[in-house]
């Protein structure tokens, strides 16, 4: 099987030549191996980031796709937004601002870019010495032009090829708290959420009618964002989000399509909510403490033939400062804890860091191409 082949096995929940094997690169390695500041590929799209990420697919022959979010504003329902140079740095390094057309306003935060990480976001503009309106800024120059919405789409889905499988988003996304400023706005007035979380499925079911109509149809849909429970309680998340949740899948799954959470932090409850009251496809990273609270081989008894578990090996003690042989313990120990009869998918807990040695991610692959056959 080629790496298109065994993943949508998995999603048709058969069992393929192998586990696939999908470390989560999704940033910050891509970039390093373009060899390029980082502001080349986040802002100037020299190359873009999904470029840069199918081109690491091809360096480590992993099976790529799931960590791979970027398609812009495809289904034009999202607000018009352009992004404003607001200070620079001696060093080259800027920061970024960007203004809501639609809603002719300014982002409350701000994105500090560097030559040699990913943009620091939510950055608020007091931080950096910046008053919340600009008074001054500049337009971002020299942006490389790539197509646009379902265009771009199929032109990505022909460059990953047969070394993966291409999603699109929902429309829908798990958080809608996401930091500290929107605890405080919940609890002071909810009305806002709620209503974002209606106009977000109003959005699902509009793109749903879209993705209907569509020759060339998505491998599986995005449904998530990262740290659903790290600023939602469960409680939240059921009452706010949960229902657009069930909505989407059950959607999607009446067009055949899979579906797919990615949520870094606390996932142990979401993963019962998702495997037991939704139309869930795959949940993705299941990190162990103390960065999350999953047991992949707990998850895989409770819930292993209702959902498909996608992760864990730890990003930073296994991956990052781990050896080759630390890399091949842990997979062995998460394939034997949750490989066997499939629904399983070798992954790491959320993104591997910029120095990750090449060396380990190969050895996941190897691993799993040898360790991990049925």
């Amino acid at each position: 099987m080629n790496s298109r082949q065994r993943l949508l096995s998995v999603l048709d929940g058969g069992v393929p030549d192998h586990v696939p094997v999908c470390p989560d690169i999704s940033n910050m390695v891509p970039a390093r191996l373009t060899g390029k500041p980082y502001w080349d590929i986040y802002v100037y799209q020299d190359p873009p980031l999904w470029k840069a990420y199918i081109d690491a697919v091809k360096y480590f022959g992993i099976d790529g796709g799931f960590e791979m979010y970027t398609f812009g504003n495809m289904f034009n329902d999202l607000p018009r937004w352009e992004n404003r140079i607001v200070k620079r740095f001696d060093d080259g390094g800027f920061v970024t601002q960007k203004y809501m057309f639609d809603e002719q306003k300014w982002a409350p935060y701000v994105d500090v870019h560097t030559a040699d990480k990913p943009p620091a976001e939510f950055v608020k503009p007091s931080n950096m010495g910046l008053p919340p309106i600009p008074k001054k800024w500049e337009p971002i120059e020299g942006v490389k032009q790539w197509p646009e919405g379902l265009e771009l789409w199929n032109h990505i889905k022909k460059e990953m090829g047969d070394n993966g499988i291409i999603g699109m988003p929902s429309g829908m996304k798990t958080c809608l708290i996401s930091t500290e400023d929107d605890v405080y706005s919940f609890y002071d007035n909810p009305a806002p959420f709620y209503a974002e979380a209606e106009k977000m499925l109003e959005r699902v079911r509009n793109r749903m009618e879209i993705i209907k109509g569509l020759d060339e149809k998505p491998d599986f849909l995005f449904c998530g964002a990262s740290g659903t429970l790290v600023m939602q309680t469960p409680d939240i998340f059921r009452e706010l989000v949960l229902p657009v949740l069930k909505e989407t899948t059950k959607l999607a799954k009446e067009l055949n399509i899979p579906t797919h959470v990615h949520s870094c932090g606390p996932e142990k409850e979401l993963v019962k909510i998702a495997a037991e009251e939704t139309d869930l496809t795959v949940i993705d990273p299941l990190e162990i403490p103390p960065m999350g609270d999953c047991n992949i081989k707990e998850l895989k008894e409770l819930y292993g033939d209702k959902i498909i578990l996608k992760g864990n090996l730890h990003t930073t003690e296994v991956m990052l400062r781990g050896t080759v042989a630390d890399v091949v313990r842990e997979c062995k120990k998460v394939i034997d804890d949750a490989g066997r009869g499939g629904g399983f998918i070798l992954s790491t807990g959320d993104q591997c860091g910029r120095d990750t040695p090449d060396e380990n991610i190969r050895a996941m692959v190897e691993t799993a191409a040898d360790y991990g056959r049925y």
